[in-house]
């Protein structure tokens, strides 16, 4: 596949991180360009509203066949083309018409690389397939059940970006301990930014990822009353930003020197810790409607982050002036691996 279909592509599907994975350098950026296109076939079949459960699991396990080499990489798109409706967009059924491509692109990859996409995307799969069958308006169980969710959707994405960091900076290995003590962190962060960010439309669809544990009486999306439904948000941004000031710490884990690998960090956080004030902070979405941050709040963090970049005190002094009056919920460590290593 060529670099500018790639970023078509990514572009397409993505505005966030069609911004953040051109920061990266050669050839670390074309690995996690297509280890998000291939996370992204994956997305988009578990959110076509045509398919039944079973037939998502099917063609979820073609994929993986696929990536295996256990398949040929032109059937699922012959497959699940014709079976696209009205609620997958334009640019999904793009990505899907160029999986071919997309595959091509990553059997050309180092065999170590192909292999840390291949298990992450094969997690966050098999994830995503478990949970098709639990998603309901109610909500998950618990915070529990959250983590579980969000570490096969998105804090896998964090250990296989730390692994991709590494393949492309072996001496990244002496710090490889920190990294993987706060690389789930960073994927579930950015995970339940964008489930509070998201939950009317998931509402909407019938789905709502929200642990009944946030208060006493439960959730049934939406809540009957604003009391619940502002207790509930409060408590769901607290852990959300938790995670993110662990991400922050991971961010400031690699070199400065390596400003590519930071500041696609740098940019995810401090976009999703703007997007948790405007949820804090908003009436519209408290009457229902979703909200996003402006693009001068984009062109703001990009600033800010170039500026600072290099420097650990201020980097940590701009993410205390964005997160000023949000909660913060952090939980341990231990309890954290302990809830996502019996998934």
């Amino acid at each position: 596949m060529s670099e500018p279909l790639q970023a078509e592509l990514l572009a397409n599907v993505s505005r966030t991180f069609a911004l953040t994975i051109p920061q990266l350098p050669a050839p670390l950026a074309d690995w996690v360009g297509n280890a998000y296109l291939l996370c992204r076939i994956a997305d988009t079949i578990e959110d076509e509203p045509a398919l039944s459960c079973d037939e998502k699991a099917d063609f979820i396990q073609l994929f993986l066949d696929i990536l295996s080499s256990k398949a040929s990489e032109s059937v699922l798109h012959a497959q699940l083309s014709p079976r696209l409706s009205a609620g997958t967009s334009a640019a999904e059924c793009q990505l899907i018409e160029q999986t071919a491509s997309v595959i091509q692109c990553y059997r050309q990859f180092p065999a170590d690389v192909q292999a840390i996409l291949q298990r992450g995307v094969a997690i966050m799969s098999q994830g995503m397939t478990r949970y098709q069958h639990l998603a309901s308006p109610h909500g998950l169980s618990d915070q529990t059940a959250l983590d579980h969710y969000c570490y096969a959707v998105a804090g896998v994405v964090g250990e296989m970006l730390t692994a991709l960091f590494i393949a492309y900076r072996p001496a990244l290995q002496a710090n490889q301990k920190e990294l993987a003590a706060l690389s789930v962190s960073f994927g579930l962060g950015l995970q339940l930014t964008n489930i509070l960010k998201d939950v009317w439309d998931d509402a909407r669809r019938g789905v709502c990822w929200w642990p009944q544990t946030l208060t006493q009486q439960g959730i049934v999306w939406p809540p009957a009353d604003r009391q619940t439904l502002l207790t509930s948000r409060n408590e769901l941004v607290a852990v959300a930003m938790g995670h993110l000031r662990d991400a922050l710490d991971y961010t400031l884990a690699l070199p400065a020197e390596e400003q590519g690998l930071r500041q696609f960090c740098l940019w995810a956080v401090g976009m999703a810790v703007l997007t948790l004030q405007k949820i804090q902070h908003s009436d519209e979405y408290l009457q229902g409607n979703n909200v996003k941050i402006t693009r001068q709040d984009v062109r703001s963090v990009i600033l800010w982050c170039r500026v600072t970049g290099r420097c650990n005190t201020a980097l940590r002094l701009l993410f205390r002036w964005w997160s000023r009056g949000l909660g913060c919920q952090r939980r341990s460590y231990q309890q954290l691996y302990q809830t996502v290593s019996c998934w």
